[in-house]
């Protein structure tokens, strides 16, 4: 019987890292997790998922933290349980199954895992804007916006829950591959043969 193992995919936004883990599941035949994520945490805090998401997406500097919650520390310490229940559920998900997890600091939390292999998938800004425009049907103007204050977002969410690194950073990642270099299908394709050569 073959051993369970664990996929992660941090990605850039517009580098379609979300449409490249859900091919290389298929292709392996496992599980892929991304936004579904929301709702098993939505289910365990008894909250609607529009909450969940308002709170994960108010992501902030630690020397901004007076200014993003001026009336003390409710919404920060929600924030924080949210975190908890999602990083219990991502471990159970992993003990569970071979799986592919997108984004929610999963590198950083499957890092001490033996069984397990990080990705950050990331192009160009031209090639993202392009992506977006393309490939997503977005204007320039939103798109432009949406990889700044994406990307802006990202960065502090690592911050402040994966021990103040940033999504790319080397220490939690085991391959780093341009989109661009193979597009979505090469890509997916060239990752499930890594996956498979350091797992089958």
């Amino acid at each position: 019987m073959q051993k369970k193992f664990v996929v992660t995919i941090t990605r850039q936004f517009g580098s379609m890292g979300r449409p490249i883990a859900r091919e290389m599941a298929e292709k392996l035949g496992i599980e892929y997790y991304d936004r579904d994520i929301v709702d098993m945490i939505s289910q365990k805090m008894n909250l609607p998922v529009s909450t969940i998401s308002k709170l994960e997406e108010r992501y902030s500097e630690p020397s901004l933290f007076n200014m993003v919650f001026p009336l003390g520390f409710a919404t920060a310490q929600k924030q924080h349980r949210i975190f908890e229940v999602q990083a219990k559920i991502i471990n159970d998900m992993a003990d569970k199954e071979s799986c592919i997890i997108v984004g929610r600091c999963s590198d950083y939390l499957m890092y001490d895992r033996p069984r397990h292999l990080n990705i950050f998938i990331y192009s160009s800004y031209e090639n993202r804007l392009k992506n977006c425009i393309e490939q997503l049907g977005m204007g320039e103007d939103e798109a432009t916006k949406m990889i700044d204050e994406v990307d802006k977002a990202r960065d502090n969410y690592h911050r402040r829950f994966a021990n103040n690194t940033l999504p790319s950073d080397i220490r939690y990642k085991d391959i780093m591959i341009d989109s661009a270099l193979f597009g979505i299908n090469g890509t997916a394709e060239y990752l499930v043969d890594i996956v498979k050569k350091k797992f089958y």
